[in-house]
């Protein structure tokens, strides 16, 4: 599968000054952890990240945000953002956040 470059850039660049991050090849795209944990992927379907179970209402009211789906099963907590969405940057960075509050309150790996 393609990468995203752009998108790839742009996460990148808000994630710059997070310590505690890697990142690495996954899921036909490029994925950051936080001490281990899967915060947020860019693959060229769009931006992955992940809110947690039930602290993604919020981000479901918004356009072009809607649930990961992996085969028929809806995965609890991850959003798949298309461009229009995460091309707002307030928007990408506030689900950066979000995603940061809840994967850094997970046990490191």
């Amino acid at each position: 599968m393609a990468r995203d470059k752009g998108l790839e850039a742009l996460l990148s660049e808000d994630l710059q000054d997070e310590r505690g991050l890697s990142e690495k090849a996954m899921f036909g795209g490029w994925a950051w952890l936080a001490h281990g944990n899967l915060l947020c992927g860019a693959r060229h379907d769009g931006l992955l990240v992940r809110l947690g179970k039930d602290n993604d209402a919020w981000a479901l009211q918004t356009p072009g945000i809607v649930p990961m789906i992996s085969g028929t099963r809806r995965m609890q907590g991850w959003m798949r953002v298309a461009p229009e969405a995460y091309g707002d940057d307030a928007l990408r960075r506030k689900l950066l956040a979000a995603a940061l509050v809840f994967v850094r309150s997970l046990p490191a790996k």
